[in-house]
């Protein structure tokens, strides 16, 4: 009992440790000499933006998995990972927003990776909805694999599309042919300690909802199963002609 109790437990140590680490050097870092303390916001948004794409990437897979397998095993990962993905997607944004104000001097406008983005959240919005439109496990999985397969096409034209076209947003600051645009030793760090972070975040999530989905899925099975009490079985038809 007590090793299930550190195995139901452990997700959540891992996220508040790896958050407490990259929330300090996120703070001990130096402040921008253009944009001051406002940079602060990319150690949470980089990493954000991040998380959006590789939880996306992993639905893909569990998609093709369940396709190509049939195996409802893959369908809950890609359900999962949809759902992080989908919360992410939705901080990168909004924190996009609030940096765009004293940057651009708008919340927002129609630049190309933010007009993506902001289409590719809902459209796995839209896979999440698609996942309530029935109870049957085989059917939802079926229809939301198409869209998780199809909804993935949007990450190289998100990812890109600073490249593909001339847009307000910067270009990428890490992976970048001539290296990573971030000089500072220590705001380098910071950032790459973030994404890691996040990333452990995202498995530590990922364990907990796939887990809970699980539960769902068992639960379903077993108030469809045909040998389930039935509600007022035990009521019987009072006999009349014994009182008289």
């Amino acid at each position: 009992m007590q090793a299930q109790t550190r195995n139901r437990q452990w997700p959540w140590v891992a996220i508040g440790l790896s958050l407490a680490v990259a929330f300090t050097l996120s703070m001990v870092s130096p402040a921008d000499s253009v944009q001051g303390d406002l940079v602060r916001i990319m150690y949470v948004h980089v990493p954000a933006a991040w998380l959006a794409y590789l939880a996306f990437f992993v639905t893909f897979v569990g998609s093709v998995g369940y396709l190509t397998t049939k195996d409802l095993r893959w369908d809950r990962i890609a359900a999962a990972s949809a759902e992080i993905g989908v919360y992410f997607t939705g901080l990168a944004i909004a924190l996009g927003m609030i940096w765009a104000k004293p940057t651009w001097g708008v919340w927002w406008t129609w630049d190309a990776r933010l007009t993506l983005t902001a289409i590719m959240f809902f459209v796995y919005l839209g896979y999440l909805a698609l996942r309530r439109t029935t109870d049957d496990p085989v059917i939802r999985a079926g229809r939301s694999s198409v869209l998780g397969v199809l909804g993935a096409l949007q990450i190289p034209l998100v990812h890109f599309s600073v490249v593909w076209w001339r847009t307000l947003h910067q270009p990428p600051s890490l992976v970048r042919p001539d290296g990573p645009a971030i000089q500072d030793p220590l705001m380098l760090t910071a950032l790459i300690v973030g994404v890691l972070a996040f990333t452990i975040v995202y498995g530590s999530l990922m364990v907990k909802r796939i887990e809970l989905i699980k539960l769902d899925d068992q639960k379903a099975a077993i108030e469809q199963s045909i040998e389930r009490p039935v509600a007022g079985e035990a009521v019987t038809v009072p006999d009349l002609g014994a009182s008289s």
